[in-house]
């Protein structure tokens, strides 16, 4: 079987759209889009810079609309399974036909405006916790009345909170692990989000969802999900609730896996799954940057597509 993943906030880099924009009919679709996120996706993938496109209201459809446009140029029909990371989800969803590209670029330019909203109502932050006892880092997360926002698998968990549980994790961090306050708004995926929870809940309600035409897995327990209605209440529940990425790579080495294609802009989930999952069973991985990475992309899904 074949994965297509669709990667989340902070894997964007400035100027990644640029080679797309070489592609008949992509500035044209991307204009389309930028109507529904409210934000200019051509200047945003092409000319922005990190600090600009670090904005989580700008990013997140950012990140969706790059996903679905590479999509577009790929033989879909024989990709057994999406997933995606975070707001990676809503391109995901779209790529398994549960939702239009214009309904998850909308639900992305709500999500991602409502989260830095809610960002912004008291100071919060995030920190990558690297290596270390699972069970010692979930403890000391705990104990600082922070939060596991993301458990990501291969040695990484990400604690979310105020910023003051972050500064004495940082100076206080479990043995053989390293903390890493990252670049963001706010705590992502806790209590925090609750507002932007509310607002896409309301935005949402309004879109007719179809049941999945391919393996879609959750980020809330890395299970599968059939049912179109079922998914957009997950989507909306996961702006407070952890990623379980963990789960999620596990049910990839469950369902016997052996391609994966993550899409751009690429690298960030190729590294955990190949970190994470080893050995003679590893899955081979095609990381789909630019148009010149089409090529290694299609063999693979001629080669492996269709498989389960």
């Amino acid at each position: 079987m074949l994965a297509v993943l669709s990667p989340g906030q902070g894997s964007q880099k400035p100027g990644f759209l640029t080679p797309w924009l070489d592609l008949t009919g992509t500035e044209a679709r991307l204009r389309e889009w930028s109507a529904l996120a409210e934000v200019d996706l051509v200047h945003l993938g092409t000319a922005a810079d990190a600090v600009e496109i670090m904005d989580t209201a700008r990013t997140q459809p950012l990140l969706v609309a790059a996903a679905l446009l590479a999509a577009e140029h790929l033989p879909l029909d024989a990709v057994g399974l999406t997933a995606g990371h975070s707001v990676g989800e809503l391109g995901a969803a779209a790529l398994a036909g549960v939702l239009t590209p214009e309904a998850a670029i909308t639900l992305a330019g709500v999500r991602g405006r409502e989260m830095a909203a809610a960002c912004a109502l008291e100071p919060t932050g995030m920190a990558a916790m690297l290596g270390g006892d699972p069970d010692e880092v979930l403890t000391a997360i705990e104990a600082h009345g922070l939060y596991a926002a993301n458990r990501n698998g291969a040695g990484q968990t990400v604690a979310a909170g105020a910023v003051d549980g972050l500064d004495k994790l940082v100076a206080e961090p479990p043995a053989r692990t390293r903390v890493i306050r990252l670049k963001v708004a706010g705590a992502f995926h806790t209590p925090y989000m609750a507002p932007a929870a509310t607002a896409l809940a309301k935005v949402a309600a309004g879109i007719t969802p179809a049941d999945p035409a391919r393996t879609l897995l959750s980020n809330l327990d890395g299970t599968a999900v059939d049912n179109g209605q079922e998914l957009v209440r997950r989507l909306v529940r996961q702006v407070t609730a952890p990623v379980r990425w963990d789960l999620c790579m596990r049910t990839l080495a469950d369902l016997g896996v052996t391609g994966v294609i993550e899409l751009p802009p690429a690298g960030t989930l190729a590294g955990l799954v190949k970190r994470e999952l080893k050995g003679d069973g590893a899955p081979e991985i095609v990381t789909l940057n630019t148009p010149d990475d089409l090529p290694a992309a299609r063999d693979l899904i001629a080669r492996i597509g269709g498989r389960s």
